[in-house]
């Protein structure tokens, strides 16, 4: 079989399918999620601690300027706001996994198995030891 024929075996199997559809279905989560955090959760936070924008939350390590020849050197900036909506975004992400996951889990819980009778032997040879215990 020709490599051509091995990458189609490969790209055949259900499991890459599955991921290719996980992979894609994420990446949409991921814009849901992003949206949420910017769009909803963090404007009334920012508002509630003094009308902060998050997004835009920064240290500056160096201020922008110009440089000798007329030409503009941008500022030197941490992003800590884009950190922190990054943060909250996975911490959304890993809960809404937990709870698929934890659904999932409860959907394929089997019940516990009850032990099955003991054997017409075991009774008695029980029924035998009783005996020699008198």
């Amino acid at each position: 079989m020709g490599m051509m024929g091995e990458f189609k075996e490969f790209a055949m199997r259900g499991n890459v399918i599955d991921l290719a559809v996980g992979v894609v279905i994420g990446a949409s989560f991921g814009r849901i999620v992003t949206a949420l955090v910017d769009r909803i959760i963090m404007p009334p936070i920012g508002m509630l601690i003094g009308g902060v924008d998050f997004s835009k939350w920064a240290i500056t390590l160096k201020e922008a300027g110009v440089d000798a020849a007329g030409k503009a050197i941008p500022a030197v900036t941490i992003g800590i706001g884009e950190f922190i909506n990054a943060i909250i975004q996975f911490v959304i992400v890993a809960f809404a996994i937990f709870l698929a996951i934890k659904a999932i889990n409860r959907l394929n819980r089997k019940p516990p198995a009850t032990p099955a009778a003991p054997s017409e032997e075991v009774l008695l040879l029980r029924e035998i030891r009783d005996n020699l215990k008198r």
